[in-house]
């Protein structure tokens, strides 16, 4: 399952939801037939979906009032392996790249990718090796040159200072 939302409140009194889009690409809610509700079972119909600043507005079928979708706040919005999408050649999705090893180009292993942090214009890969200190490595070409999702590996270039 992949995360593609999380509920962060409701909205007026008609049953809507206001959604943190956890994609790239916000208009994903508009090709979407149903999705699932962590901690739910069954497939929630998507009825409307609209935009407000920076969240999306989502209403489903035959939840039209406040007291029916309460409690679906603070839960996040799921999808099945047969709903992704197809990415571009270099990009991935961040539950693929959560748990590959992490090698320089000497082979030396670092540890497994743990987190992926949103910071502004790119991301940072936070790699674990035991209780050691996290290594934070920017998601950019220069410093990450080789992902393989099939080898569950990513070779890293880092600058001296990166890693301690």
């Amino acid at each position: 399952m992949l995360r593609v939302g999380k509920i962060i409140n409701t909205h007026g009194l008609k049953g809507e939801l206001k959604v943190l889009s956890l994609s790239d690409y916000a208009e994903r809610f508009e090709e979407l037939e149903w999705v699932l509700i962590e901690g739910y079972k069954e497939k929630f119909y998507i009825e409307s979906v609209k935009y407000q600043k920076s969240n999306v507005l989502i209403t489903f079928k035959g939840y039209k009032d406040i007291n029916q979708v309460e409690k679906f706040k603070n839960k996040y919005l799921l999808i099945d392996e047969t709903q992704r999408r197809e990415l571009p050649e270099g990009t991935y999705y961040i539950a693929d790249i959560i748990g590959l090893d992490v090698y320089t180009m000497n082979n030396e292993y670092l540890g497994k990718v743990v987190d992926i942090l949103q910071a502004g214009s790119n991301e940072v890969y936070v790699i674990q090796y035991g209780k050691s200190t996290p290594i934070m490595i920017p998601a950019v070409d220069e410093f990450i040159p080789h992902i393989s999702i099939e080898e569950g590996k990513i070779i890293v270039n880092p600058i001296e200072g990166m890693i301690e």
